[in-house]
């Protein structure tokens, strides 16, 4: 029974529209997906249509851009109620920031005689997207200044870079709490990553655990041999589930769905404790 807990559609950072990432996960063989775009619960309709078209098991969720002391963690929050206010507002303020933030970044490259527009990177999101830093790589892409994501990421839009600018994100801690007060259950995402910049250290993942982390995504393609060993062995010291996913973006990322996957009894754990009432989309 293949799961996939980790994916991304048009709806933030994917090249796929909603519907398009549950029908490519079934094509790769999978029996249940998830989708969880960046700070937006905007593609669940048209993805529940398609799970239900194609049979595919639907999880329903969210990514969450989080911070703790300035270093970036990603949360992901399985069958959360959309409707919970607290969840809601910080999802609305940081999808609001990150408005503001790519205006920025785009402004000071522009400024450099870097060749995109605000109004280029609006166009090949699509309306409604929450915005981010691969939608202004797409637009370098479009433009002939890079040739892929990744060139545009090392070249002007990494951590690193001076055209780089940060945006509104809820603290990790208080995100978790956030997670369960809307029935949620929170997994922290790719928690060892270090190829990707700075990570927490050990004692904030256990300061999370005590607000209600439910588990680890250990089995990632971002982690390395050493990191995924690292995460399983805290999750079992601090009584978590560990999970395995894709983190699939379409053609925005190699991530192949299916790369990993998770136990189908992680799952029925996390349906388990579950409390928002929304549930798995059963095909």
């Amino acid at each position: 029974m293949p799961i996939d807990l980790h994916t991304h559609s048009s709806a933030s950072d994917g090249t796929q529209l909603p519907a398009d990432v549950v029908r490519s996960a079934a094509e790769a063989g999978l029996d249940v997906v998830a989708l969880t775009d960046h700070d937006t619960y905007a593609g669940w309709p048209a993805a529940e249509a398609a799970a239900l078209e194609v049979g595919v098991d639907l999880v329903r969720g969210v990514e969450i851009s989080c911070t703790h002391r300035g270093i970036s963690v990603h949360l992901l929050a399985y069958l959360v109620d959309p409707d919970d206010a607290g969840l809601r507002d910080e999802l609305v303020r940081a999808r609001e920031s990150r408005e503001t933030r790519v205006s920025r970044m785009v402004a000071a490259m522009a400024a450099d005689g870097i060749p995109v527009t605000l109004d280029q990177v609006h166009a090949l999101a699509g309306e409604g997207a929450t915005l981010g830093r691969p939608h202004i790589a797409d637009a370098l892409v479009q433009s002939g200044y890079v040739g892929t994501r990744d060139e545009a990421f090392a070249q002007v839009l990494g951590n690193g870079s001076p055209y780089y600018a940060s945006h509104y994100a809820p603290d990790a801690v208080r995100a978790v709490e956030l997670v369960r007060a809307a029935g949620g259950v929170p997994v922290m995402a790719h928690p060892f990553a270090n190829a990707r910049g700075w990570t927490v250290a050990d004692e904030v993942v256990a300061e999370m655990a005590e607000a209600g982390l439910a588990g680890l995504e250990a089995d990632h393609r971002d982690h390395s041999s050493r990191e995924r060993a690292h995460a399983h062995a805290l999750a079992a010291r601090l009584g978590m589930f560990i999970t395995g996913s894709s983190d699939y973006h379409g053609t925005g990322k190699q991530n192949r769905l299916g790369e990993n996957t998770t136990d189908p009894q992680v799952l029925q754990q996390i349906e388990d404790e579950a409390t928002s009432g929304v549930q798995v989309v059963r095909a």
